[in-house]
């Protein structure tokens, strides 16, 4: 009895760890299937999508199409540019904001950090005709700029939402000390950020996700070739009647890894950041 009792715990304490590989394989099946069969040749790619390549199936005929056609090392670095400065735009002034909401209690606070969070509930796209004409009278069409910008505006409702729920969970007696030593708001706005930083690290990676994917805001803003991203620049591959298969596929093996990077350097601040958002 006591040997039946051992086996079905030890069966029970496998169960999240079968559900969490399972999850992981689904979630890796999308990306290891565009990773595989950009290394193949056209036929191998409609003929068997499923299997590795062969010594006769593999080809780098997709990457040396990107490389030839495209200028890719241009498009990567509008991305990156366009992705780092945006997210630390976001996360300075979200997190200034959210320091704000969590600290001082003024009529209209709540408020305030409703309003500032609505921008979760109605996305950004709504107001394309809007920013479009306000980039025109900018003359910030065809511009990082334009790109950072609305960027910033797009992740700050996410950030200040966040951040001020996590801020609001540090203790008021740490800050009162500093208050006391006779530190600055700036010195313990400073002395906070780094105990939210698991906060700070996911907050960073949902909002970098939406940026480097996007092709909607760089399509409309910036289409042209000194502006264009990596998820614009896959685009030209793309035809109404004949597709480069290769080249796409080969393309967006290059733009998924900087997201895998970061999610990489970023995972143990990211489960962090989960769990203490959902575990008390």
């Amino acid at each position: 009895m006591t040997l039946i009792r051992s086996r079905y715990r030890f069966s029970f304490s496998l169960l999240p760890h079968l559900i969490l590989l399972t999850f992981t394989v689904i979630a890796l099946f999308p990306i290891v299937l565009v990773v595989i069969n950009s290394f193949k040749a056209r036929k191998a790619i409609f003929q068997s999508p499923l299997t590795l390549p062969t010594p006769t199936t593999f080809s780098l005929e997709g990457y040396q199409t990107v490389w030839e056609r495209a200028n890719f090392p241009h498009y990567f670095a509008n991305s990156l540019t366009i992705t780092a400065v945006s997210i630390f735009l976001v996360l300075l002034t979200g997190s200034m904001a959210a320091y704000a909401l969590s600290e001082y209690q003024f009529p209209g606070n709540t408020l305030m950090g409703l309003y500032l969070a609505l921008g979760i509930m109605i996305p950004i796209r709504l107001g394309t005709v809007g920013i479009l004409r306000l980039a025109v009278t900018l003359e910030l069409v065809n511009t990082l700029a334009i790109l950072i910008l609305v960027y910033t505006a797009q992740g700050l409702p996410l950030t200040i939402f966040v951040l001020t729920q996590f801020m609001r969970q540090v203790p008021r007696d740490l800050k009162e000390a500093g208050r006391v030593d006779g530190a600055s708001e700036y010195r313990i706005y400073g002395l906070i950020l780094p105990l939210v930083r698991p906060a700070v690290a996911t907050v960073a990676v949902f909002v970098m996700i939406p940026i480097w994917n996007d092709l909607w805001f760089p399509l409309i803003l910036a289409p042209g070739e000194s502006t264009k991203t990596v998820t614009l620049g896959a685009q030209q591959f793309l035809g109404q009647f004949v597709s480069d298969w290769n080249a796409v596929l080969a393309s967006l093996t290059l733009a998924m890894i900087p997201v895998l990077i970061l999610y990489a350097v970023f995972s143990r601040q990211l489960i962090r950041g989960i769990m203490a958002g959902s575990v008390k």
